[in-house]
């Protein structure tokens, strides 16, 4: 059984978190730019076994598609494109950020770590990634 690695797209980081093999706990992997995301995904299936990619799905409150989202979907064409042997699932990631802004200050981090988005994203990550596997 492979891994299931979760993505928290954003137009200029995007927080990745996985699976043991086991696929029983989530946990924060790394945040990469963007622009590196397609490489890094390639390095990282080539020496882990993934079969599931989850990828965040960011809804307003009313359940229409956010803003983001039309940054998502050239996205996922690109990577149904480049690992086809790989299932694409979407998970709902309203008020992941916020999520992991108060997981921040609850685990004691300073300000100054606090402020770091890339850990923000690696958490929400983490967070879409656990909902995901709740759901399932």
């Amino acid at each position: 059984m492979g891994r299931i690695l979760a993505l928290d797209y954003g137009e200029k980081r995007t927080g990745i978190a996985v699976t043991d093999e086991l696929r029983l706990i989530a946990s924060g992997l790394t945040t990469v730019p963007t622009k590196e995301l397609m490489l890094f995904l390639k390095d990282y299936v080539i020496a882990e076994n993934v079969d599931i990619f989850v990828v965040g799905e960011p809804k307003q409150m009313n359940n229409t598609p956010s803003e983001s989202e039309q940054y998502i979907k050239p996205f996922l064409a690109e990577l149904a494109k480049h690992f086809t042997g790989i299932s694409i699932e979407r998970q709902d990631e309203r008020f992941t950020s916020k999520m992991a802004f108060q997981s921040m200050l609850d685990s004691g981090l300073k300000k100054k770590q606090r402020r770091n988005k890339a850990l923000v994203d690696e958490i929400s990550a983490t967070l879409i990634l656990q909902s995901y596997l709740e759901r399932k």
